[in-house]
């Protein structure tokens, strides 16, 4: 597979972060996360927070490499951590009990990737 050149600042340093975390903690989730952002911007996962609801477990948590978005409804209290997420996909997550993280600090506060679920 060709490998694509990231042009965007962030989502390039992201992408350094988490494989650095991944090669320094073994922790294949993260270099799973790296491989799913490096495709190009239309193919990452856009998941919704009611097939969160249907598909997560409450108190379990949750990254999507890509974008939250807020159709549907979240009736347990989930941690989701993704790229981006949509204002009203926050305040129900806030809602239900459950908390949203960017990547970034979802690594830095579990660097092993320890008991996460990729979804999309």
């Amino acid at each position: 597979m060709k490998q694509i050149k990231k042009t965007n600042p962030n989502i390039h340093e992201l992408l350094l972060e988490l494989k650095r975390v991944s090669r320094e903690n073994d922790a294949a989730v993260w270099r799973d996360v790296a491989k799913r952002l490096e495709k190009p911007l239309s193919r990452w996962a856009e998941v919704n927070v009611g097939e969160l609801d249907r598909h997560v477990e409450a108190k379990q948590t949750v990254v999507i490499a890509g974008k939250l978005l807020g159709s549907g409804e979240l009736t347990k209290a989930v941690n989701i951590a993704a790229f981006n997420a949509s204002e009203s996909a926050r305040k129900k997550v806030k809602g239900a009990g459950g908390k949203y993280f960017t990547l970034n600090e979802l690594m830095a506060e579990n660097p092993k990737g320890s008991g996460i679920r990729i979804m999309g």
